[in-house]
């Protein structure tokens, strides 16, 4: 168990800087599957009524001095009327064709409210698989924002239960491909009870050979009845060989519920980028302020203005060519 005030400074500090920590942020250390410090899977539990002071930062890495095949498990509770800010972000530190699978357990107990934020970032040969399986009781509230910027092959499976009346779920994912990279999201967000809310917002930038899946279901189960319930991705293409496929589900046994589904695929607005080249915007400028105007929606999602706008900068410069998983991590490009 690890305690929400303590921080893992890591012997690789020289080597490595994460730039997105805030001003009032603490970190924790995961090095290839184990906490810093303490040689054990990370557990964290916020009790009842406690409020975490600062956002926790988790970052995990992976380095050559890891097997290449690695799975372990994370588990995060919240007690009754807790609350707190989480930001996981995930790295690799060498090339080595690494494949990581990982499960990761949320709880939020009745009026628990909680922000998740996952930043993902490995390099082109890195696979990484993660399980989430999240449980909300009565009137919590989880906030959760996937950015998967880079990464050979990302699989992010969501399995979210709504188990308690005036819960409240919001889920939403930004995903960048170029090269041959693949991203993989599935989505099951199953409603329980009655007089729950659920969003879902899911985002992606595709271009060059890059893939991206989306299969997401809203399963509301007899009796479910006051449900409301949305779920959306969006698909922006910017080559002819990239690719999307998505599926978007609606699987309702209630009838006094509101609930919605919808799916797009498209390419860049010509109309909008003559106009704007009309008022002597470069295209290649024209382009990218489309594709930021595109992914803004989702990193709206993220309350702290700092770490939005961080984020916002990561996404740019990614989307610019400029920002890629270095090999040589000293760059401290992250």
């Amino acid at each position: 168990m690890v305690k929400p005030n303590f921080i893992y400074a890591p012997a690789l500090e020289k080597e490595f800087r994460c730039k997105v920590p805030l001003k009032n942020t603490r970190q924790i250390f995961v090095v290839n599957g184990s906490v810093q410090g303490a040689g054990a899977p990370l557990s964290l539990r916020i009790e009842d009524g406690q409020a975490m002071d600062k956002m926790l930062q988790i970052i995990e890495v992976r380095d050559s001095g890891s097997p290449l095949e690695l799975s372990f498990f994370e588990k995060f509770e919240f007690g009754k009327g807790s609350s707190g800010k989480i930001v996981q972000c995930s790295h690799t530190f060498s090339m080595e064709s690494f494949r990581t699978s990982e499960k990761v357990e949320i709880s939020l107990d009745e009026n628990a409210a909680v922000e998740f934020i996952i930043m993902q970032n490995e390099h082109n040969g890195a696979y990484h698989s993660t399980d989430f399986n999240v449980r909300l009781a009565q009137g919590a509230v989880l906030n959760m924002v996937f950015l998967s910027l880079h990464g050979g092959v990302i699989r992010n499976n969501i399995k979210v239960s709504m188990d308690g009346e005036h819960a409240e779920c919001n889920l939403s994912g930004l995903y960048l491909t170029d090269s041959e990279q693949l991203m993989d999201y599935s989505v099951e967000l199953v409603h329980n009870v009655p007089s729950c809310f659920s969003r879902q917002l899911f985002k992606g930038v595709l271009d060059d050979k890059g893939k991206a899946h989306f299969d997401g279901i809203i399963r509301v189960v007899p009796d479910a009845q006051k449900t409301e319930a949305y779920q959306a991705n969006h698909n922006l293409l910017l080559s002819d060989d990239a690719k999307a496929l998505t599926k978007p589900q609606l699987e309702i046994y209630a009838d006094d519920v509101k609930c919605s589904h919808g799916a797009t695929v498209g390419r860049l607005n010509e109309d909008e980028l003559f106009y704007m080249r009309t008022r002597g915007i470069p295209a290649k400028e024209a382009k990218l302020l489309q594709q930021m105007a595109f992914t803004y929606e989702v990193l709206e999602k993220i309350s702290s203005t700092e770490l939005r706008d961080r984020m916002q900068s990561l996404v740019e410069k990614r989307l610019r060519g400029e920002f890629a998983h270095c090999r040589n991590c000293s760059k401290n490009c992250c």
